[in-house]
């Protein structure tokens, strides 16, 4: 089927072309490129984001701890987000060993999956072309790149969200009421996975099948509804469990103020995070400047926007040469869907006010890869009309530019690519104004020299992100700068393992105690947890202004010989709001127990 129909003649209705003999071997071989580049080197990031890793470790030696997304295998507190993606790391964990590898292989695996799944939607509406190119547009954004090679819950939401888009697909071909269910069980796992953000590609999912399912609007109505209902259910029977199991039987809920999920799926990391009435953040109290061109800003735009342009510019020109096709048009269908999820998504990151970092751009990549496959091939059949010739060489020309102003942002990295982009971008979009008057050799010419030069400049961001080692909270995408490894500071946002002397310290006598020590913040925590492979207490949660535990909860726990040490290295209490339990626990044990440093760290013992 074609995506860009004649409205006379209706072709997006037509069944698809059968796959070309290239196509097969094309395929296997962009997914084992797209493995090779996401699993290469894996273990130079290390434990990569160690919050999540240490509770990876605690779920490999704690089903409980494994089940709630504890930080630890004594179950304190939980991270702060719903745990599906830490269920994926800690059964690999489990398997394969507490190592770099078992943490990080399975988002590898996830983005090769996600390259597959994104294919295999495109190529039952748009054909095997478009399918193929949507693929490689995917492999190769750098936000991808790293998201896929690092141990943030946006790899698992990514897939979950192309694996929804697909099944809508399907659903669409026939007015399928199994597949659209099983759509909505994607995006409710998705939301185990990352929340609320998994519900922002609802809006296109549901108007796409509202529109051009065939069926009477009675029956696509019972269908949407049945769809919600399995969402409904796949995402909230966590949330009913985690309301009905015992307070005393379980971790406390990281993120939240009163030990409740619902609060953190609202609040701190919900719509918070669109208002930015984020209680118990912490940083800045503005999280940068909004509007549409926050995504060609200097933090997001090396990750996302080199395509983004011509994504735009296929929506577009795709809905106006769809405008007069019969409702059930599967092309126009396929143009709601995935411009829907570019343009909501694109708006949410755009205009929220609360926490964003630039990685969850990746979230755009899928839609934009499926934009460009399906905009760019089907203006590439209609290329002796002088519209759509005109509309894409200006996608040609807009990615040319884009890429060129994106690398000379970078300073001294690849001088000599952005003139090569720029200049051979340029080029190519005049020669495609007169394609349709060269013979069919030169045409064909002219398709090869525009890929050549409207890839290169994501392609090798991207390599240079899959290069780069990347370790913290907030990584970036795009090639290692002066730090060698990048990532957040240390302390809030970034971890450091124990040295010898401490790590031996925390071992002596462990199996005494519940916790080998606690500490204020989780990314602290972590890094002593990894290092020394003990349980260690994660005072006040990520940002240390978590309500957990109490100074009274602490002071029996040292009453009872639960916790051998308090480890005062990193503590950050900076919070804009939140409980301030984390400097009242600080405050105690300065004021009890005597101080000695070990390996540079401030190690009071409580037994």
């Amino acid at each position: 089927m074609t995506a860009l129909a004649e409205p006379e003649t209706d072709i997006a209705s037509k069944p698809p072309t059968p796959p070309r003999t290239w196509h097969r071997p094309a395929f296997f071989s962009l997914l084992g490129l797209t493995a090779i580049l996401y699993l290469w080197d894996l273990s130079a990031s290390g434990w990569a984001n160690a919050f999540y890793s240490a509770a990876s470790q605690a779920g490999a030696e704690s089903w409980k701890a494994w089940f709630f997304g504890s930080s630890d295998a004594a179950n304190a507190i939980t991270v702060d987000k719903t745990p599906a993606a830490l269920w994926v790391t800690g059964l690999s964990a489990r398997l394969f060993g507490v190592n770099a590898w078992s943490m990080l292989v399975p988002q590898a695996l996830m983005g090769v999956g996600s390259v597959a799944l994104l294919h295999a939607a495109v190529k039952r509406v748009s054909g095997p072309t478009a399918a193929l190119l949507a693929g490689i547009v995917l492999a190769l954004t750098p936000a991808a790149a790293l998201m896929f090679r690092f141990n943030n819950p946006d790899a698992l939401l990514v897939l979950l969200l192309v694996a929804s888009a697909y099944c809508v697909t399907r659903a669409l071909e026939k007015a399928s009421p199994r597949w659209l269910a099983l759509a909505g069980v994607a995006v409710g796992f998705g939301f185990l996975a990352k929340m609320l953000q998994a519900f922002l590609v609802l809006p296109a999912f549901g108007l796409a099948y509202l529109i051009a399912a065939p069926a009477t609007l009675g029956k696509r109505l019972l269908h949407l509804t049945g769809a919600l209902a399995a969402m409904i259910v796949s995402a909230g029977w966590y949330l009913l469990v985690v309301a009905l199991w015992p307070v005393n039987d379980r971790p406390y809920i990281g993120g939240s103020q009163d030990n409740s999920l619902t609060e953190l799926v609202l609040g701190y990391n919900g719509l918070g995070r669109i208002t930015g009435d984020e209680t118990g953040s912490v940083g800045p109290s503005s999280w940068g400047f909004t509007g549409w061109s926050r995504l060609f800003g200097d933090e997001m735009a090396g990750g996302i926007a080199w395509l983004l342009p011509a994504a735009l510019i296929a929506l577009g020109a795709g809905l106006w040469f769809t405008r007069r096709a019969r409702r059930t048009d599967p092309g126009r269908a396929s143009l709601v869907l995935w411009g829907g999820w570019l343009l909501v998504t694109a708006a949410t990151f755009s205009y929220m006010s609360g926490i964003i970092h630039p990685y969850y751009t990746i979230a755009l990549a899928p839609a934009i890869a499926a934009l460009v496959g399906i905009g760019a091939t089907q203006l590439w059949r209609r290329r002796d009309d002088m519209l759509s010739s005109a509309l894409l060489a200006s996608g040609v020309a807009l990615t040319a530019l884009t890429a060129y102003l994106l690398i000379a942002r970078q300073s001294g990295w690849l001088p000599w690519l952005g003139p090569v982009v720029l200049f051979g971008g340029l080029a190519a979009a005049v020669l495609i104004l007169f394609t349709g008057q060269l013979p069919l050799a030169a045409q064909r010419g002219v398709a090869v020299l525009a890929l050549a030069v409207t890839l290169p400049g994501t392609g090798a961001f991207t390599v240079a992100t899959a290069a780069s080692p990347h370790t913290g909270a907030i990584p970036s995408a795009g090639p290692a700068n002066d730090r060698g490894m990048r990532g957040g500071p240390g302390g809030l946002l970034g971890t450091s393992l124990p040295g010898e002397n401490l790590t031996a310290l925390l071992k002596k006598d462990s199996a005494r105690y519940t916790w080998a020590a606690a500490t204020v913040g989780s990314n602290n925590a972590a890094g002593f947890q990894l290092g020394s492979g003990l349980p260690v207490m994660a005072i006040g949660g990520f940002n240390g202004t978590d309500a957990y535990p109490t100074l009274a909860q602490f002071q029996q726990y040292v009453r009872s010989g639960q916790i051998h040490y308090f480890l005062g290295e990193g503590m950050n209490m900076r919070a804009n709001s939140g409980s301030d339990v984390a400097q009242q626990i600080a405050d105690w044990v300065a004021a009890n127990f005597s101080a000695t440093t070990v390996d540079d760290v401030t190690v009071y013992d409580l037994s």
